[in-house]
């Protein structure tokens, strides 16, 4: 049976997931952390993307990308090809790691933009590794608060100013993005997101895409 076609995105930017075959753990140690984490880096400055959100789970990645010089399919061949080396060596195992072509979903509202970048950061507040956001050491949320080295901040900043995106991206909230929807949780709809987010911060929205 062919793959479904990939939705592409009219700004370019996406809500990517990978995951572990299996969904095994990916990330054994602090090491296997820091190490994803710098060759993201690394394939950042050859496929010169934005990078807008990113965190690491035990056994998937959720990444907000803008792509750049180079299309999301080879931006994600760059950073798996490089950490199955690297982790298959380690552990002195052959084959795949990740299961089968990563996931995306275009992100083409400043109002979705935001959900899913709060989403991304709260996803181990909400698998119960950790109380707040902020205490997780494996994901980009440190760089809106210090020197940015990898994200764009500038624009999220653009958005949603500094004094109420830390609100926002802290409060509760009941969004699903790029999961399999059941009849509990459904995943957020553009139109639920704006009112989320007027509700948080009072802030007045556009409808442009993305630039």
């Amino acid at each position: 049976m062919p793959r479904k076609a990939r939705k592409k995105a009219n700004s370019k930017t996406y809500h990517a997931m990978i995951r572990g075959i299996n969904r095994q753990q990916i990330f054994e140690d602090e090491e296997d952390y820091n190490t994803f984490i710098k060759i993201l880096e690394d394939v950042q400055q050859k496929s010169k993307f934005e990078l807008f959100a990113y965190c690491l789970m035990g056994n998937h990645v959720h990444l907000m990308i803008k792509e750049g010089e180079e299309n999301i399919e080879t931006i994600f061949k760059r950073i798996g090809g490089k950490y199955v080396y690297y982790y298959n060596t380690k552990y002195e195992r052959v084959g795949h790691l990740f299961q089968d072509r990563f996931k995306s979903e275009p992100i083409d509202t400043d109002s979705y933009f935001m959900v899913v970048l709060r989403y991304i950061h709260q996803n181990p507040v909400k698998a119960g590794i950790c109380p707040i956001v902020e205490d997780y050491p494996y994901s980009s949320y440190a760089e809106f608060k210090q020197k940015a080295k990898m994200i764009n901040t500038e624009y999220v900043f653009s958005i949603l100013p500094k004094e109420e995106f830390f609100e926002y991206v802290n409060a509760p909230n009941d969004d699903v993005c790029l999961e399999i929807e059941t009849e509990q949780r459904k995943a957020v709809t553009d139109k639920q997101a704006k009112k989320i987010i007027k509700k948080i911060s009072g802030w007045v929205w556009s409808d442009s895409d993305l630039v």
